[in-house]
């Protein structure tokens, strides 16, 4: 069968994305089918597309999506045709009409949850699943630091957070974002733009700072989160939003106290697939519970994907986007 996707030749800038038609194979062992109902827009996407991340060319983009099964190949037992599933770690393609898969990287979908809601939330929600269930286990009397907390992940964050009865301070870029992320359950907020942010954490901990940066921002954070950290505590470097961060000195890490550093990702906390099935358990009661709303704040069409871009590299949107192919 055929179908539309995006796809890129070379890296570069949003305007080498293409729509183009494909083919689209039957499933292989183990594998499915889905028609896809949305994709999911993550910077994870433009790091693919600018060549930051690598993979093979030609590629597709997209790795987050849900919609409807319409093929199972050989070996597939748990899965059927008409299956509502969603995924957070498919293969590059998301952005398309169609797509195949493994079976082990779809979960099914509760009934109260819907397509797009679902892939605005896959890969965000069990990004802030892993970071504050496994990577460093909130207990819910933590005051912590959560940078870029108006965007998809950080609005997660925030309410996840308040459920937790942690005190999350959220870095943002306005006021309009900064009462967006107060609105979803930050305790407090620092508008990087115009705050000195580690003044600003020192004065809302009463000096203590926190125990645990969560970081996506990348280059032009890194110092400042670590000058946020008590000594001993955690630096959780998990984005590149404003470039990696690159020749870092271990010594640092000695002169601010003796500090930790990870560089988490998600596929190495879904591996093996009852971790995953565990943590897409735990987002699903979160949201059918009502403790997190996932709202779909825009929506753009498979040829609008280059804007799409554009707007979520230049901090454009809030919250979670989608694509429709």
């Amino acid at each position: 069968m055929k179908t539309q996707a995006i796809r890129i030749e070379r890296h570069g800038g949003p305007e080498l994305m293409q729509v183009v038609e494909i083919d689209v194979p039957d499933p292989g062992p183990n594998q499915v089918r889905l028609k896809q109902h949305a994709a999911g827009l993550n910077f994870i996407d433009l790091y693919y597309r600018s060549g930051l991340y690598q993979a093979p060319l030609p590629h597709g983009l997209g790795s987050e999506g849900a919609g409807e099964v319409e093929a199972v190949g050989p070996g597939v037992k748990t899965l059927k045709v008409g299956d509502r599933v969603a995924y957070a770690s498919g293969p590059l393609g998301a952005y398309s009409g169609a797509y195949v898969l493994n079976a082990d990287s779809v979960v099914k979908l509760p009934a109260g949850i819907g397509y797009e809601q679902a892939a605005a939330m896959m890969l965000k929600g069990l990004t802030v699943q892993y970071l504050f269930r496994q990577t460093y286990r909130l207990q819910g009397y933590e005051t912590i630091l959560f940078h870029a907390a108006a965007g998809g992940v950080g609005l997660i964050a925030c309410q996840w957070a308040r459920a937790l009865g942690v005190k999350l301070i959220g870095t943002v870029s306005s006021p309009e974002k900064a009462q967006l992320a107060r609105g979803h359950g930050a305790w407090a907020t620092i508008d990087y733009t115009k705050e000195d942010v580690v003044a600003r954490v020192l004065e809302l901990t009463g000096g203590a700072k926190v125990p645990v940066v969560y970081d996506s921002v990348g280059r032009d954070t890194w110092e400042k989160s670590l000058d946020c950290l008590q000594p001993r505590s955690l630096m959780v470097s998990f984005g590149n939003s404003s470039g990696p961060v690159t020749g870092v000195n271990l010594a640092i890490l000695a002169q601010k106290g003796s500090l930790y550093v990870t560089r988490p990702t998600l596929t190495t906390h879904l591996t093996p697939r009852g971790r995953y099935e565990e943590s897409a358990k735990e987002l699903f009661q979160m949201v059918t519970s009502g403790k997190i709303r996932i709202e779909v704040t825009c929506r753009y069409r498979l040829e609008e994907a280059a804007r799409a871009h554009e707007d979520l590299a230049g901090r454009r949107t809030t919250g979670s986007c989608v694509i429709i192919p």
